[in-house]
């Protein structure tokens, strides 16, 4: 029998917060969240309580979702023309 991990992907939305930060959740996971102070603090909090979330799945015996096709999202930064409100 083999012994191998399987490494899944997942998206993880990254919320600016009010006090500064990013607030982070999974919409694969609802409820799974974390926040970090900036974003790359954010990042490792997020691999970190995901992978406490899906090890808590595993112990009940839960289905642990796949990966599923979202959109990529991404800031575009334009000029706006002389004279827009």
């Amino acid at each position: 029998m083999s012994n191998f991990q399987r490494v899944l992907s997942y998206y993880a939305v990254f919320d600016p917060a009010e006090e500064g930060g990013f607030n982070v959740s999974f919409p694969d996971f609802p409820g799974c969240v974390t926040f970090g102070k900036t974003f790359e603090d954010a990042k490792k909090m997020a691999e970190e309580v995901l992978g406490l979330w899906l090890e808590e799945l595993t112990q009940r015996k839960q289905i642990i979702p796949r990966y599923s096709n979202r959109p990529i999202i991404h800031q575009i930064d334009v000029e706006l023309p002389t004279g827009a409100r």
